[in-house]
């Protein structure tokens, strides 16, 4: 499936230009583009991760929202033992 794309120019380290021109010609990546593009789309995950672990730990530090937690646990435990007993007579 093609996406949309955009022209745009960038400017990077010598160094990093050879080590990618390397890399397409090893047969890692079919071009410059694909390269790069694969590049930033990891950047933005480790970065969506990276927020996603801030709003965790920052629920971990939450007595309202722990209260919460607790009292959905309590609401379930009784299906949970149930499901538990359905489990094992299997």
């Amino acid at each position: 499936m093609m996406q949309e794309t955009t022209r745009t120019t960038i400017a990077l380290p010598t160094g990093l230009l050879a080590a990618t021109d390397r890399a397409v010609t090893d047969g890692k990546a079919n071009s410059r583009n694909e390269l790069i593009a694969r590049a930033i789309q990891r950047e933005l995950a480790l970065i969506r991760r990276a927020e996603i672990d801030a709003d965790l730990s920052q629920m971990a530090q939450d007595a309202e929202y722990q209260a919460e937690v607790l009292q959905m646990e309590a609401e379930f435990a009784v299906a949970q033992w149930e499901a538990l007993q359905i489990e094992t007579q299997t």
